[in-house]
């Protein structure tokens, strides 16, 4: 392990290069001199105009690579059990399952989505003992208070619904999980039985390492939520699911986004976006996430689900 580097690891595609660039920027400029950072992106297509103004924002101390991914994927395809938030399909979302084989030197590693703003050190996040665990990650509780997506998680995933984790804040035990072969193991279920999932690396990572996962504070992955209050010291801001503050006013944190946004170079283009984000748009958003809904009361009712193929004696877990 390389102890004088902390690698954070993004996955985007073309699309998400200029949220990707609030992201950065913010855990850049929150980062400790202290430290020294590598943001490692590994990407699907990234065009070369979005590498380098990405690459315009590494520091002295906060290095910025990119590593192309697709080959070894091709089995996933664009299935429904495969698209995020039940309309959008990109292999993206599960890049972060691969980071363990594909980087051999490190021993432990932060993984973050890309439609985030890193308020805290990310330092702090990578010190936390993970024991034996496999990843840190916090408890999702954007939907937990939603009865279909509650049973859902409960019944097909195979999880308590507080236990049920977030995925776009992972810190990763990767000496461990190359140690149980998260890859190959992630890549035989899949193939195997072709899971029907709502947030698919998401449902795949709960059901195999249930039972090792260190609960982190919520703080390092707080969603806006309508009925909560925000919470206070967050360390990371996670815009999950249709909480976007470039689509929508009035999201819960949505003044942070828009302060750190002030300093990208994507400014204008995320302004354009938002003040182009159609009724249809949001109407098929509204859509999707009933769907969502209604897919989660669906798939715990099939056949075949993570749950009841642990219960048949086959190994889901790692």
């Amino acid at each position: 392990m390389n102890k004088n580097v902390i690698p954070v690891f993004f996955t985007i595609d073309d699309g998400y290069a200029p949220f990707l660039s609030v992201a950065l920027g913010s855990a850049i400029k929150n980062s400790s001199k202290e430290n020294n950072y590598k943001a490692i992106i590994l990407h699907e297509d990234l065009s070369k105009e979005n590498i380098e103004k990405l690459q315009s924002l590494a520091t002295d101390n906060f290095t910025v690579e990119f590593v192309q991914m697709k080959d070894g994927l091709e089995s996933i395809t664009d299935r429904m059990s495969n698209r995020l938030r039940c309309d959008y399909f990109t292999l993206t979302i599960y890049f972060r399952l691969f980071i363990p084989a594909m980087f051999p030197q490190f021993d432990k590693g932060i993984y973050i989505d890309s439609d985030v703003v890193v308020k805290g050190d990310l330092a702090e996040l990578f010190e936390t003992e993970l024991g034996d665990n496999y990843i840190g990650a916090c408890a999702d509780k954007s939907v937990v208070d939603v009865p279909p997506l509650a049973r859902y998680m409960e019944e097909a995933v195979g999880v308590d619904r507080h236990s049920y984790i977030n995925s776009g804040v992972l810190l990763m035990n990767l000496k461990k999980l190359r140690e149980v072969e998260l890859d190959s193991h992630f890549l035989s279920l899949l193939n195997t039985y072709h899971f029907d999932c709502i947030a698919p690396d998401q449902d795949y990572l709960n059901a195999m390492c249930s039972g090792k996962i260190l609960y982190l504070s919520d703080a390092w992955d707080a969603m806006p939520t309508e009925d909560k209050p925000e919470i206070e010291d967050v360390k990371i801001i996670h815009y999950n699911l249709f909480s976007k503050p470039w689509c929508y006013d009035n999201i819960q944190y949505g003044d942070v986004f828009w302060d750190y946004a002030q300093d990208s170079e994507y400014l204008e283009d995320i302004i354009a976006y938002k003040e182009s984000y159609s009724d249809e748009q949001k109407e098929s958003d509204s859509k999707c996430l009933q769907l969502l809904v209604n897919r989660g009361a669906q798939i715990a009712a099939s056949q075949i689900t993570f749950k009841r193929v642990f219960e048949s004696g086959e190994k889901v877990r790692l």
